[in-house]
């Protein structure tokens, strides 16, 4: 049997909390599970729900999968009623899956109780309801739930549930770790006897409850597993599911075992993050693989080595999972740091220690007045063109800022409007606008965009889409300075700018000026000393 990837995303993953799928999204997510390679895609539960049974009539027509089936998850038929004649079988059968998965019952406590039958029922409608489906010729898997724990309580009784469903012509058994208790040794140690005394093809589904769901998948493989399930970036109820990614980029970096098609593990991290657009859940930075902090390196230790050798604290190419390495500029930085980061932005600082060292002691200082530039790339490349130019960007010179607040009532019917006025100077041109927004804040980039669009048109696509704010003076309350972050985007790419002040307006003030100072260099190119201020 060839080894299966199997992803539960749809299904499985969409039971976390806050996250919620449309069709749309449904199908969108699909076709970038295809792009890595996944061998299955389990779509959801037609039948159950609407938004389900809609997902596969539609994927019938717009999903054109390259190397993904789709399958189809439901339950075995209900106690006392024939498979043929159970709507929720029928429409397994109809969703115009080829590959079906049953979720079976394989505790017998869980039989009893939940189910409300007895343990020879159960079986029979494990028996039932995957050969009436083997017969209508769609493939079977079958999800053992509760398996291990299932196991623990009575061996014999989760064993027989295993044989029934490959006596009745069931392809593979997942067996579930539902609760997510299991540790790697018991995983593994249960999947040897499993196929010590079984004759089937075996699977594993894990749950992170323990932190070890990538582990107990890894240990079942070991252990002769040819099917592992899992979710995209680990999505999942409680802690969530294993993670697909780690999995098979251990499977196939580590364990050198080609799970996906070649080459197409290149293609994680570009599919971890759109997943997670698709989703509207953040990607997780420190996700093994594919996060942002992956391969990031912080400590000038680390940076004079990577300098000479970056597999040095590197545990393999970042270019194998589609990722990049990253250097953080922060007070711990050394002169290798500065020249690393110089050379990722396009410049060679090698042969210029004393630029280097002004750049490094510039960055030391900044921090200690509360700048943080490890979180702000678009602040450090300003300051770093400003060394080796010998002149900051400038698209525009600022006259003068004024923000007004004016409150009205008292208690919960207080209302407020906030004003901002910007006077600035651009190509040669004295430009004053007024904004209104929700805060000081808003305000002031309502007017300052309003401004600065008259002489840089492009400036009206760029979009603040993040905004941090940080008191870091300790023992102080509101008389503390503040540091801000803001996130700017042109719709394609996003940059972050860093502004530290006395009260969050001036830090809000100064992040706003350099973000759009970035996106102007960027989009507009270099820059040319601005005209004298012209005065009225």
């Amino acid at each position: 049997m060839e080894f299966h990837v199997y992803d539960t995303t749809l299904r499985d993953g969409a039971q976390q909390e806050g996250l919620n799928l449309s069709v749309a999204d449904k199908l969108a997510i699909a076709r970038h599970l295809d792009g890595l390679g996944v061998g299955f895609i389990e779509g959801g539960w037609p039948g159950a729900n609407p938004k389900d049974t809609e997902f596969f009539k539609r994927a019938v027509s717009e999903l054109d999968l390259k190397h993904a089936r789709l399958a189809a998850f439901g339950s075995t038929r209900r106690a006392g009623v024939r498979a043929a004649d159970d709507p929720q079988v029928a429409a397994l059968r109809d969703s115009g899956a080829s590959v079906v998965t049953l979720v079976a019952k394989s505790h017998d406590r869980h039989v009893e109780l939940a189910l409300r039958t007895t343990l020879e029922e159960n079986l029979a409608m494990i028996r039932d309801t995957v050969s009436h489906l083997r017969e209508e010729g769609q493939q079977v898997f079958l999800d053992a739930e509760h398996f291990f724990d299932g196991y623990r309580a009575n061996r014999d009784y989760a064993l027989e549930v295993l044989k029934t469903a490959y006596e009745a012509g069931a392809d593979v058994v997942a067996l579930c770790d539902t609760n997510g208790g299991m540790l790697p040794g018991w995983v593994a140690d249960v999947v040897h006897d499993v196929r010590e005394h079984t004759h089937g093809a075996v699977g594993i589904h894990c749950h992170n409850d323990t932190g070890c769901a990538v582990a107990n998948s890894l240990a079942a493989v070991d252990a002769g597993a040819m099917h592992v399930q899992g979710c995209i970036n680990g999505y999942g109820e409680r802690t969530g599911n294993a993670d697909l990614v780690s999995v098979v980029a251990n499977l196939q970096l580590k364990l050198g075992r080609e799970v996906l098609p070649t080459g197409l593990l290149g293609e994680a991290t570009r599919v971890a993050h759109a997943v997670a657009e698709v989703t509207n859940v953040p990607p997780a930075g420190r996700q093994p693989y594919v996060g942002a902090s992956a391969f990031t390196h912080k400590a000038g230790l680390h940076a004079s080595a990577i300098k000479v050798d970056p597999n040095l604290y590197q545990h393999m190419d970042p270019a194998g999972v589609g990722n990049d390495m990253r250097l953080l500029v922060s007070d711990m930085a050394g002169r290798a740091s500065i020249e690393l980061k110089g050379r990722e932005l396009g410049y060679d600082l090698s042969d210029d220690r004393d630029l280097v060292t002004r750049v490094t002691e510039r960055v030391k200082e900044a921090e200690q007045r509360g700048y943080t530039f490890e979180a702000a790339d678009a602040s450090f490349e300003l300051l770093l063109i400003e060394e080796v130019e010998g002149a900051r960007p400038s698209f525009f010179d600022v006259e003068s800022w004024r923000v007004i607040s004016e409150a009205r009532g008292g208690g919960p019917e207080t209302s407020s409007t906030t004003e901002a006025i910007v006077k600035i100077h651009a190509d040669g041109v004295r430009h004053v606008e007024t904004g209104e927004g929700n805060g000081p804040v808003n305000a002031l980039d309502q007017a300052l965009r309003a401004a600065i669009t008259r002489a840089f048109p492009v400036v009206a696509d760029f979009d603040l889409i993040d905004f941090k704010v940080r008191l870091f003076d300790q023992g102080h309350g509101t008389d503390a300075r503040t540091r801000v972050l803001i996130e700017t985007s042109d719709g394609s790419t996003s940059w972050t700018t860093v502004g530290v002040g006395s009260n969050v307006i001036e830090a809000s003030w100064e992040a706003l000026v350099d973000g759009l100072t970035f996106g102007l260099r960027r989009h507009v190119g270099e820059t040319t000393p601005p005209e004298a201020a012209v005065t009225e």
